[in-house]
């Protein structure tokens, strides 16, 4: 049996020899001399398994043609290498009816019942990535088995959603109830490992003996874990109620339920049925069905397709093996350190010692919290290469200068760099304000000089501006676009401008902030303003987070560049401020006081004096500027495409998901109304307020 179920089992690309094969639409089967049966889900035409109804109804087909058959045992697992499954497909959710939706989910669950109810012993055999409606199809199974490389999880939240094929009562079932609900509520990825301690699967094994786990499975040596006597309480209400209340609090803690409605949700849910399977069924299609209507869930499904959007701007390889980075700085480390992480070699220099050795110890710490595995981490430290000398500039297909933001300085470094370059690298700029063009002037080759603005911290922060100037080639361009999609970034094109997009945008977000505190509005207030609105951290958090004399800097720099109607006149006590080198959580002291975590030292808004000064402007004081540079940059021409527009300030800013980005929430609330408010604020608190022509373009 052993030889049989190798050949079926490491070959799921190539089924073994068998007694009897057969490819449908998406599986392909084969049952062994052992009257074992094997379904390989194998989507046609697709690179990675998606699950919808037409891969649910030929798997419907396979269940009752087993249930004929009486075989042995019955094994699922992947024909993909990326993994087992990426979810479910979210296309066939776009446009549907909550009745239609609720139709087929319970068609769905139907299916996947009939699994669960099957007589025969049935195994899942999960590689790669295993998420949402993937995991759902392998908990309808009696067991699970991880290949080493699994990741396991339940993205739903992400997008608005709570499961719904079932693993809102399934996942508790089996798991840690607790933990079970944890992954749900925030949408978090769990390795092999880690699932198993949990008892979301049963095994856990290197490729090379799936098989032998498939047999112990079938003789029942391996068994699903046991409930702790703290998971069994969780069979009863009170116990529930308990556990709910804390999940309630601690969600709060990250998203409000009139924002984000479905974590919340699903605690209702596992409270008021946690011990009922089949009332936590029928809730639960009822409940996915309300959500998805949700202007909430529709605008994260939106985002969850700028994302691919702008992945897809990806054409072809980026040729890149090697980068070279130029400086050892937070930004230039950090860049480093995530390539490594990513696959590829690295060398980084600077002209000092001490950087580097601070960037290396960095880069553990960082590596460690994102790759979450010793081996990887070992891995990427040994692609991150010290190199004080420069040596590796000759042998990079890029090289990325990470130098502060001075023009001599950066002409410097390229005059330097430029002769060693190998044919065909690529030199690129992470200037976060400087013109393209300026730096190009003194290049002989500027038709390989690019702009790759990533954001800090670089390993959370997905988007890389891609920045032109008028004598960059189109290769250069299409080769820097590919390299940050092959390092797990999102590209967002453009052309040189002040500030270009993100930095164009949040300066007036920030600075009126900072005019706001000017006029004796207590910072907390502002800064809970904006996070009620749905921004991730409040314009007088962020400034202190970018750096006081950086944030001075870049805001000088776009009111002199840009006009000085464009932004108010910073107070002098900033200027003040940043000489004192109070500059921020990097000096422990800014706007805020900071703890020994970095974390800053807040009122409560609740605690603040009831004579504090408030205004009834403030919000749209902060929003409004930022949508106008947005509109600003669209009419310029320093970005083209509306969605890549909205993506990249989600994705570089965290402008609040939910909302579906700038352009589509200013579409929401209306252009006309917020131009007349515009307008209103003109009156009020200067020119800074004025809308931009480019506005009524947006209304076509």
């Amino acid at each position: 049996m052993g030889r049989m179920l190798n050949a079926l089992s490491s070959r799921a690309l190539e089924l073994g020899p068998a007694r009897s094969a057969e490819t449908t639409g998406h599986f392909r089967s084969a049952t062994d001399d052992n009257n074992v049966a094997w379904l390989i889900l194998d989507r046609q035409d697709k690179s990675v398994n998606t699950v919808d109804r037409s891969v649910l109804e030929e798997l419907a087909s396979h269940i009752e043609r087993l249930e004929r058959e009486k075989p042995a045992a019955i094994v699922i697992r992947s024909g993909k290498k990326a993994g087992f499954a990426a979810g479910a497909d979210i296309n066939q959710f776009v446009g549907a009816s909550k009745e239609e939706i609720r139709s087929s989910l319970k068609d769905a669950h139907q299916v996947l019942d009939r699994l669960a109810a099957l007589k025969t012993r049935t195994v899942a055999v999960i590689h790669g990535h295993c998420l949402g409606a993937g995991l759902e199809l392998a908990l309808a199974c009696d067991r699970r088995i991880a290949v080493s490389d699994a990741t396991l999880g339940f993205p739903e939240v992400m997008l608005g959603l709570h499961p719904g094929l079932g693993g809102t009562f399934r996942a508790p079932a089996v798991a840690d109830p607790i933990e079970a609900m944890t992954m749900m509520l925030t949408g978090r990825s769990m390795p092999a490992k880690r699932a198993k301690s949990i008892g979301l699967v049963d095994a856990v094994v290197e490729e090379r003996h799936v098989a032998s786990a498939v047999e112990a499975a079938f003789y029942g040596d391996i068994r699903p874990k046991s409930h702790s006597m703290a998971g069994k309480a969780m069979g009863f209400k009170p116990a529930r109620q308990v556990a709910a209340r804390t999940m309630r609090k601690k969600t709060a803690e990250k998203a409000a339920p009139e924002n984000y409605p479905a974590p919340y949700k699903l605690i209702d849910l596992w409270e008021a049925h946690g011990g009922d399977e089949k009332a936590m069924q029928a809730a639960e299609i009822d409940s996915f069905a309300e959500l998805i209507e949700t202007p909430t869930s529709k605008n994260l499904v939106r985002v969850f397709f700028l994302r691919e959007k702008m992945k897809g701007l990806k054409d072809g390889s980026s040729g890149v093996k090697h980068l070279h980075v130029v400086g050892a700085g937070a930004m230039g480390g950090e860049i480093a350190a995530w390539a490594a992480g990513q696959g590829f070699r690295v060398t980084l220099g600077d002209i000092q010692l001490a950087p580097i050795g601070k960037a290396i110890a960095s880069a553990s710490k960082m590596l460690e919290r994102a790759l979450k595995d010793p081996l990887k981490v070992r891995d990427a430290l040994d692609r991150l290469i010290p190199d004080p000398d420069g040596n590796g500039i000759a042998h990079a297909d890029l090289v990325i200068e990470a130098a502060p933001e001075k023009i001599d300085l950066k002409h410097k470094i390229y005059a330097d760099i430029e002769p060693k370059l190998k044919e065909g690298a690529l030199l690129a700029t992470n200037t976060s304000a400087l013109p393209l063009a300026d730096l190009a002037s003194g290049l002989k080759d500027p038709s390989r000089f690019v702009g790759l603005h990533f954001f800090n911290p670089v390993s959370r922060m997905q988007l890389v501006e891609i920045v032109r100037h008028d004598r960059i080639s189109s290769e250069t361009e299409r080769r820097a676009t590919a390299f940050a999609a092959e390092i797990s970034r999102l590209p967002a094109p453009l052309n040189s401008a002040p500030g270009f997009l993100v930095n164009r945008a949040l300066t007036p977000y920030m600075a009126e902030a900072l005019k706001l505190v000017d006029e004796g509005i207590p910072k907390e207030r502002i800064d809970k303003r904006a996070e009620d609105f749905g921004m991730p951290m409040g314009p007088i958090e962020l400034s202190d987070q970018v750096g006081l004399d950086i944030a001075l800097d870049v805001a000088t720099s776009l009111r002199e560049r840009l006009g000085t109607d464009t932004l108010p006149e910073a107070p002098a006590w900033l200027t003040r401020m940043v000489e004192e080198k109070r500059l921020g959580r990097k000096t422990g002291a800014g706007l805020y006081d900071y703890d020994d975590d970095g974390k800053p030292k807040k009122r409560d808004v609740k605690a603040l004096p009831d004579d504090s000064k408030d205004d009834p402007d403030l919000l749209d004081r902060l929003i409004l500027p930022m949508l106008n540079a947005v509109v600003a940059c669209l009419a310029e021409g320093v970005i083209e495409d509306q969605e890549v527009t909205d993506g990249a300030m989600i994705f570089g800013t965290g402008f609040a998901p939910f909302r579906g980005g700038p352009v589509h929430y200013a579409r929401e609330r209306g252009v006309d109304g917020i131009v007349a408010r515009m307008n209103e604020l003109a009156k009020k608190h200067g020119p800074r307020f004025r809308p931009h022509e480019g506005w009524s373009r947006l209304k076509g």
